[in-house]
């Protein structure tokens, strides 16, 4: 594996995971009114730290490349999952957009899973 790939990985890794590691933080930070918001939604907020280990533990393990292709296979369904439930209100172009945002990550996400971390990881196999 080549120096450039490695080093474009890495940084993949490091884009992929800023926006779990900062939602994560975000809803331990806001946890009453991420409580709130779910349970507008119809979601137990019992589930609220379920979802933080998901997105700050996950995000932290792509970032470092520590099991980051299990990682990345469970942040794709949960970003499924939360679009899912929380951005699929498509009359509103927002939603819609964010909902897409979703999808989009969880494509990067499975390419994760699918061709591994690269060789500057934890463990990279």
């Amino acid at each position: 594996m080549s120096t450039s790939h490695a080093s474009i990985s890495l940084v993949a890794r490091a884009l992929l995971s800023v926006i779990f590691i900062l939602a994560g933080l975000q809803k331990i930070t806001g946890y009453e009114a991420t409580v709130a918001y779910m349970q507008a939604f119809g979601v137990p907020g019992a589930l609220l730290p379920l979802a933080i280990v998901a997105e700050l533990g996950g995000g932290l393990a792509i970032l470092v490349g520590f099991f980051a292709r299990m990682a990345a296979l469970a942040l794709a369904g949960f970003c499924i999952v939360a679009g899912a439930i929380f951005h699929s209100n498509f009359a509103d172009d927002v939603q819609m957009v964010l909902f897409l945002k979703n999808l989009a990550l969880a494509g990067g996400l499975l390419l994760l899973f699918a061709n591994g971390p690269g060789a500057w990881a934890v463990n990279r196999k």
